[in-house]
Parts: structure tokens; C-alpha cells; sequence
């Protein structure tokens, strides 16, 4: 450990203060002031409680949940916060000490659990100077920078493509445009030149001429997982990092939940693949959370026919009535039924059209993974330094040659 560091107690370096109580009908959204509970910013308000940047401290509901503020805030009363004093520590290199620390396991043994403070304050960590707190600070903060910033870039593609495809695969904007006589908006004129300029019904359903009308399931495959409780990890063995709900919502595996490989390729899940939860939480995800074991209540959806951008758009586009179908159900775990995606109806154009739009959706796409990919390996890279760093097992010095020598190794 760099002598640097030295021995002290979270209530001796960051002592937590209790929020202020603020009543609802005092809170006025039309404020600038953040009103922060244990569960984040709820409000705003025209006063601050406490002038100045800070962090606060779920001590009620969120236990242990760390919000931020680089501005004047108000926390109110199920929440803790540590007003920023530049002079005595750095803001930052506090804030990811105290997501070090476990806090939302120091619960209170009373009937509402609670943050107990005083075994917050007891617990023992090393500090070092305020010059090095500030060199942490910066290091981890510009990995949570970067992630935020192809986090968003991954939102904003995904907006786009969203709009795109309503536009022109579900309310055939260019097709109404070029029937009234009109240039279609926002696309190139040999794009508009594929788009026809009239309907035609297929059954009772108006469809632009020469499309065909097909069931969602008629040329998209869901291939529903396995029961991975029947594949053990094997002793010796490689295993995998099983795919279910709740990791699909997170976006990461769980490695406590393994299972063993010995299972057919098409069950095994990979970077850049659709995967739909059809019970329970009903989600569609482009995954890049790495390799993983498909699990029952997921399909893996792909097709011999479409692009996956196409598979992806059209099972999304029906996401919304899959959840009020299985919000009727009247069971314990919602779910929809295989009828269910052949009573879904997808308008499909003809090959050439769809492979010019696979020029505009293909690339956006697979920015979407690679951002998510990368963003994965930042966040396992700055999850096995930072508590090194924090710990003063490791400098600042060491940890940039570790990325160096990784980006050496992936270029």
C-alpha cells in the first residue's frame, strides 16, 4: 500500500446528515433546486437545503443508493447526504468509496428497514491525499462518462430506427406522400423511388401495392430456451453464464448462474442477438451483455429470410399489445401464446426495397452492439481497478499501463 494512504472510519472522513423534510404540496416542479430521496431526484423546489454540490445516501426505501449533485439540493428526510467540502476530500473519490462499501447491507434491525448510520460511520477505510483522491476521482469518473455517453448514443439510435420503421413499415408516410403528389421526407430519391405510390387490400387490410401481408411467426423464428436446471455444470468443464428475465433487463449475466455447454449451438446466445422475454416482464433486447445459455420464458428470435434489424423492428412493434395480453392473463406470471404471434400482422416489401433500408438500419444496428459491447468491457475494466484504486492496492500510474496493455491486446 503507497504510504500515502491512511487508516480512518467513514465517520471521520464523510460523517452522513440527515435530509430535511419537505411536504408534497411544498415541492414545485416549476423550481431548479433537485429534490433528492433515497430513490433519486423525485422533485423540484425553489430553496435549497444545502448550497453546494453533495452526494446523497438512500436511508429509507433505496437503502444505501447514491445519487450525485453538482449543484445546490434539497434531500429530504428518508435520505442522508455529505455536503462537498473541496478543501478536506474530493467529491468523486467519495462517492465511488461509498459505492465500495456495501452500504445497502448495513440495515437497521428495526420493523422499517433502515441505513443504520452508525455502522456506516464505524466502518474502517484507507484515505490518501487529497491530490491522489482527486487523480481516483477523475480516473473513475471519466469511465462513467464514457459509458453515459454510448449509453445515450445506444438510445438515441434506437429512437431513430424506432421512428423510422413506424414511419415506413407501419404508417407508410412515403407511400401516402407520393399518393397526394408529394416528395417523401427524409430519405434520398432513389430510396423514395422503391416506395410505391398506392394500396391495394390484402383481405380487408390496405397494404402498399406489391407488399405481401404475413403473421409475425410466418418467416421470423422464436426458438424458445431451455430448461437449464437439466444441464449441471460439469466438473472441468467450461460453463456459461445462464440468460434469464431478469439478466435480459439488466443487460449483464450473473456469474453465480452457470450452465454447462454441452447444448446445441442455436441455444447459445451472443453479442448482437434479438432476444424477446415472452412471460413475465415481456422485453425485447438487441443483447450484448457476451456468450451466454438461452433460458426458457426467452425466445431467440432471427430469421433465414429478413435482416435482424427487421425481426428486431416488427417483434418491438407488437410489443405494447403482447403486454396487455399478458397483463389479462389471469395467473401468476403473464405471458403471450404462440397463437399470439400468428395473429400478429407484419406488412413485408419486396427484396429490393428491404435491402436498400438495410443500408440505413444494418449500420445502425450494429453501432448499437459494438456501443454495447464496448460498454460492457468498460464497465468490467473499471469494475476490477476501482476497488484497487479505492483500497490503495493499486496507483493511478499502474492502472492506466493495465489499460494500455488491454487495448494492445483487443487492437
Amino acid at each position: 500500500m503507497n504510504s500515502e494512504w491512511s487508516p480512518t472510519s467513514v465517520g471521520e472522513f464523510c460523517p452522513f446528515v440527515y435530509g430535511k423534510g419537505l411536504p408534497d404540496r411544498d415541492r414545485n416542479q416549476a423550481g431548479l433546486v433537485p429534490v433528492v430521496s433515497s430513490a433519486g431526484i423525485i422533485a423540484k423546489h425553489d430553496k435549497a437545503y444545502v448550497n453546494g454540490a453533495g452526494i446523497v445516501i438512500g436511508r429509507k426505501g433505496t437503502i444505501g443508493s447514491l445519487t450525485i449533485l453538482e449543484k445546490p439540493f434539497w434531500p429530504i428526510d428518508t435520505a442522508f447526504f455529505i455536503k462537498d467540502e473541496p478543501e478536506k476530500r474530493d467529491l468523486y473519490f467519495t462517492y465511488y468509496l461509498l459505492k465500495s462499501l456495501g452500504l445497502e447491507r448495513m440495515n437497521t434491525d428495526s420493523a422499517v428497514p433502515g441505513l443504520n448510520r452508525e455502522n456506516a460511520h464505524k466502518v474502517e477505510v484507507l484515505v490518501p491525499s487529497l491530490e491522489v483522491q482527486k487523480k481516483v476521482g477523475r480516473f473513475a469518473r471519466a469511465y462513467d462518462q464514457q459509458i453515459a455517453t454510448l449509453t445515450q448514443q445506444n438510445v438515441a439510435l434506437e429512437t431513430i430506427a424506432q421512428r423510422l420503421f413506424r414511419s415506413w413499415f407501419v404508417n407508410f408516410d412515403p407511400v401516402h406522400s407520393k399518393a397526394a403528389g408529394k416528395e417523401p421526407e427524409a430519405m434520398s430519391a432513389e430510396l423514395a423511388a422503391l416506395f410505391p405510390s398506392d394500396f391495394e387490400l390484402n383481405g380487408l387490410v390496405p397494404i402498399p401495392k406489391g407488399w405481401s401481408l404475413e403473421s409475425l411467426d410466418t418467416s421470423i423464428s422464436y426458438l424458445n430456451g431451455l430448461a437449464l436446471q437439466k444441464y449441471p455444470v460439469l466438473e472441468g468443464e467450461a460453463a456459461l453464464p445462464v440468460l434469464k428475465i431478469a439478466q435480459l433487463k439488466a443487460g449483464r449475466t450473473d456469474t453465480n448462474i452457470l450452465a454447462n455447454r454441452r447444448m446445441k449451438p442455436e441455444f447459445i446466445v451472443r453479442d448482437g442477438d434479438v432476444i424477446f422475454s415472452w412471460s413475465g416482464s415481456l422485453e425485447i433486447r438487441i443483447w450484448t451483455g457476451g456468450e451466454a445459455a438461452l433460458n426458457q420464458h426467452l425466445f431467440k428470435v432471427f430469421s433465414q429470410v429478413h435482416p435482424s434489424w427487421f425481426c428486431f423492428q416488427s417483434t418491438l412493434r407488437h410489443l405494447r399489445s403482447f403486454k396487455e395480453i399478458a397483463a389479462s392473463k389471469a395467473t401468476t406470471m403473464g405471458h403471450i401464446q404462440r397463437h399470439h404471434l400468428s395473429e400478429a400482422k407484419l406488412a413485408v416489401p419486396p427484396k429490393e426495397l428491404m435491402q436498400k433500408c438495410s443500408q440505413i438500419f444494418g449500420p445502425m444496428q450494429s453501432l448499437i452492439v459494438n456501443n454495447g459491447r464496448l460498454v460492457r468491457e468498460l464497465a468490467e475494466l473499471r469494475n476490477h481497478l476501482l476497488p484497487r484504486l479505492i483500497s490503495g492496492k493499486l496507483s493511478i500510474e499502474d492502472a492506466e499501463r493495465a489499460i494500455e496493455m488491454r487495448v494492445a491486446v483487443s487492437e
